[in-house]
């Protein structure tokens, strides 16, 4: 339950009533006006209610009376409640009232309550193009003006034509394959951002019908959105995903690879190709099944089962090491069930509202389902599918949706796959448990569900969930992972991607294709990675001979850079920023970066090529990856697509890339021996982020820090790996760290803590010097190369 604060202070206006329209459809507001609250009586007889949540956010409300509503996202704790207070002061200036932070300053016209939003130096960020209006169907309409060259980004996954999003409309709509994660927020390279407060169907024309507008609406929505505003998209995303969640940090085992088997898989063959995985030395942490798993293909139910043929478990023992499962786990394989859902999702949620403890009696079995169509780059639907059915309704809701998987996961499984199935299609007759109509209930229906089976795993097994999802809207970010659905692993899913990653969701992947090195360099240089068999022979041993040892390379490169993506993951997790990025993002100052949508950033350091026949360089210097040859940028290079390197890697000067030895699969955030990489072009720092890998108590502060800087002055290059910070369950007292120093000359002199060192490994062919640095804990060690 939310806590209800108490009344501090509220600001009434003076001005002009008029007798209120109709009252809006909307969630009462349960919490009272704050000293953060302002409300403001319209000369048009509406209201407008500012509610300021931070130094530089702010929630606005206009109404045609003051029974203030709230969001569906508010409602189910989709939205944090706990912001911190932000002080502010108010002044009225010309029939305007002007409410200011430490940050900003926002000012509502009491004639009409069109706003402007200011940075505190007086820099005018956005204003309303003209008044708000509360239309007929009870819905809005609000239209902001973007100066000449202002470019806006975001909006989730709500198409993968374009990355900068101005001049096109957009609907934000959940739909299979379209338009999976829609999110209703947009980010604005002059500084501000926008989330409109609603689960309803909406709209973002951005400059479209009027080139001078931003223009949002819904024909049926309350008027409730958030203003933020920060001086760079760090700023901006690290605001937004305060109030939305900030991504989930995903057991580290969840950045190692996931595969999904042919769904007609049995135990015996699921068993065989893990085997295979370490036969081949393929690094696999994760193996998924589809369907077939179900003794009812598609259950939707409640009730679902083992096959009894295909995943035979005894039934006086039916968990333990002696099944399949505990062989699986044995060889350090976590097991992956798909899943499908329809079910009345909305009846826990207001439940748990009302206190209400769950009931323990099982719902009752739900009919039968049928498949989702299947989409993707090569193919227009699976045989025989057909238009998704509606299901009736049913008197469900009696336990919660995770109750069912309880004994699934005491009996080992480690993860769940979401299928869209249900989760993205319309249910234009139903009336949901919870009073909702479809239209409100749509695009909500994703998160929640990924809010329950995160939150009912993490619950009973105080760990965290690696649950991943097709569907998904505002907030999502913060409970599951998501891929790019039944899409392939092409362009269009890097797009999407990129997108998400714009509106704060980071942990998001597609289905890699291995058909082509191109299409394995993308696929494993991602924030997690995964390639789905489903109904195929897409076994990595089983592809053509020559791209076997292909993949096997880059799985194995992802092994190694596991800590540097588990860092950029933790880093996302505390601040929002994404671990894969447009060039946009990285460098926001050209707009011609907004149509290069074949690289991106992969943290701070690497920059990756895909499906692009060249890759554009920023300015600076960058080494090849792979050739270890130094690039001056800015320049326009072809990429070098070869029989074993399907995209180029680029690193950027002064960069500290941390690896780990290569290993069949992951069960611990740290490791005895850490690697580094060292690119000492320009100064660099890199944060080292280590935890126990699994529990939930990172997020109680049980993790550790090592702050490693790289110095060049002249011909010395300073690397100094700082005393750890921090601690967790099992943290070792110490870690030895092995550095690869990119030099180009080999230093005349080599010292470690001020003292000779005679081991150090120089490269010729290379330009790498290669020098150990053991024991390093809490005090801190300086290498010096001169």
């Amino acid at each position: 339950m939310r806590k209800t604060l108490p009344v501090l202070c509220l600001i009434l206006s003076t001005a002009r009533a008029q007798p209120a329209a109709a009252e809006r459809a909307g969630w009462p507001d349960p919490a009272p006006l704050t000293k953060s609250s302002t409300v403001i009586a319209l000369e048009n007889g509406t209201f407008v209610r500012v509610d300021v949540l931070g130094e530089r956010l702010f929630r606005v409300r206009q109404a045609p009376t003051t029974n203030w509503t709230e969001s569906a996202l508010n409602r189910y704790g989709i939205l944090a409640t706990n912001l911190p207070p932000a002080a502010c002061r108010r002044a009225e200036t010309g029939g305007a009232l002007t409410v200011t932070t430490g940050q900003a300053v926002l000012s509502v016209s009491r004639k009409d309550g069109t706003l402007s939003l200011s940075a505190a130096d007086g820099r005018l960020l956005t204003r309303h193009a003209a008044a708000p209006a509360l239309t007929d169907t009870r819905g809005y309409a609000l239209r902001f003006a973007l100066e000449k060259d202002e470019r806006l980004y975001g909006l989730g996954d709500a198409c993968r034509d374009n990355v900068m999003r101005r001049g096109r409309a957009y609907e934000c709509w959940v739909l299979n394959v379209t338009s999976y994660i829609p999110i209703p927020m947009i980010l604005s390279r002059r500084g501000w951002g926008l989330l409109m407060n609603t689960t309803w169907r909406n709209t973002f024309d951005v400059g479209k019908s009027d080139p001078d507008a931003l223009i949002c609406s819904a024909r049926q929505s309350p008027l409730d959105y958030y203003l933020f505003c920060g001086a760079n998209y760090r700023a901006l995303l690290d605001t937004y995903t305060s109030l939305t969640g900030r991504p989930a940090l995903l057991p580290v085992w969840g950045y190692g690879f996931t595969y999904v088997c042919n769904q007609n898989i049995d135990a015996f063959h699921l068993v065989n190709e893990a085997l295979e995985f370490r036969r081949q030395e393929m690094p696999c942490d994760v193996i998924g099944l589809e369907p077939g798993w179900m003794e009812k293909f598609y259950d939707y139910s409640t009730k679902k089962k083992w096959h009894p043929q295909r995943f035979y478990f005894p039934y006086w023992a039916p968990k333990g090491n002696h099944t399949f499962i505990g062989a699986l786990t044995r060889k350090g394989i976590k097991l992956s069930l798909w899943l499908c859902c329809d079910y009345d999702l909305g009846v826990y949620e207001e439940q748990c509202l009302a206190g209400a403890k769950p009931q323990d009696a099982a719902g009752p079995v739900m009919p039968d389902g049928v498949p989702e169509v299947f989409h993707d780059d090569r193919i227009t639907g699976k045989p025989g599918a057909g238009k998704p059915a509606v299901r009736p309704n049913a008197p469900e809701g009696g336990e919660p949706w995770f109750q069912h998987l309880k004994p699934f996961v005491d009996q080992g499984v480690a993860a769940f796959k979401l299928d869209g199935a249900a989760q993205v299609v319309e249910h234009p007759k139903r009336a949901w448990g919870n009073g909702m109509t479809d239209e409100e209930m749509h695009n909500l229906y994703p998160v929640i569900y990924a809010k329950q089976m995160a939150r009912g795993f993490e619950a009973h097994t105080q760990r965290r969930a690696m649950v991943y999802s097709a569907g998904g809207y505002a907030g999502v970010q913060q409970y599951v992972a998501t891929w790019a659905g039944d899409t392939g692993g092409g362009a269009k899913p890097l797009a999407s991607m990129l997108n998400l990653a714009f509106s704060g969701h980071s942990n998001h992947s597609c289905d890699m294709d291995i058909h082509h090195a191109a299409g394995i360099h993308f696929g494993f240089l991602q924030t997690w990675a995964q390639q789905n068999n489903w109904d195929y022979w897409y076994q990595p041993w089983l592809n053509h001979d020559r791209l076997i040892p292909v993949f096997r390379a880059y799985a194995q490169l992802r092994y190694r850079l596991l800590p540097y993506l588990y860092s950029c993951a933790a880093e996302a997790a505390q601040t929002g920023y994404p671990v894969m990025r447009a060039m946009s993002m990285d460098f926001p100052d050209d707009p011609a970066w907004d149509t290069c949508l074949g690289q991106y950033m992969l943290g701070d350091a690497l920059l990756v090529s895909a499906f692009a026949k060249e890759v554009r360089v920023p300015a600076g210097r960058w080494t090849d990856f792979w050739s270890g040859g130094a690039i001056e940028g800015p320049v326009t290079l072809p990429v070098n697509v070869t029989g074993t390197q399907g995209g180029a890697l680029l690193v950027k000067a002064g960069s500290i890339i941390p690896t780990w030895p290569t290993a069949s699969h992951v069960t611990k955030g740290w490791s005895d021996e850490v690697g580094l990489l060292v690119y000492p072009g320009a100064p660099g720092t890199f944060t080292l982020y280590e935890d126990d890998g699994v529990s939930l108590d990172c997020r109680n502060g049980q993790f550790a820090r090592t702050r490693v800087t790289c110095a060049p002055q002249g011909t010395r290059v300073t690397l100094t790996v700082g005393g750890r910070e921090g601690r967790f369950a099992g943290m070792p007292a110490s870690r030895a760290f092995t550095a690869t120093l990119h030099l180009g000359a080999q230093p005349k002199t080599v010292t470690l803590d001020g003292n000779a060192v005679t081991n150090a490994v120089w490269d010729a062919s290379a330009g790498t010097l290669t020098a150990r640095l053991p024991a390093c804990g809490a005090a801190p060690r300086v290498l010096v190369c001169d």
